[in-house]
């Protein structure tokens, strides 16, 4: 699968994605994507690094990883973050936040 979203890349450590973080919203969730970004709304606010804390949990659990797989790399303090997926291959990654995005655009 070629990968023409440059918000994924893959490195020996697992996979990177972009994400424009959306705090204090009313539910977790993906809302849309970007080439550059994906972006996730989080209910926790951007306060004591507790939407970070959230958007690792949610991730974990939309992608079914443990949550000490999961790491910010970049951004902790900013809306836009890298984050990385250890032990995980870009074409997984990918087909779950496509499945994922597919999802949330039939609902709306």
């Amino acid at each position: 699968m070629e990968n023409k979203n440059t918000f994924l890349s893959e490195t020996p450590n697992g996979t990177v994605f972009s994400v424009k973080l959306v705090p204090n919203s009313s539910v977790n969730k993906i809302v849309d994507y970007t080439n550059e970004y994906v972006r996730i709304k989080i209910s926790a606010p951007a306060i004591e690094n507790k939407a970070n804390k959230e958007l690792i949990s949610f991730c974990s659990d939309l992608f079914e990883v443990n949550k000490s797989k999961i790491s910010i790399i970049s951004g902790e303090k900013s809306k836009l973050k890298k984050v990385l997926i250890k032990d995980t291959k870009l074409d997984e990654l990918t087909q779950k936040i496509m499945f994922m995005l597919n999802s949330v655009q039939k609902s709306n």
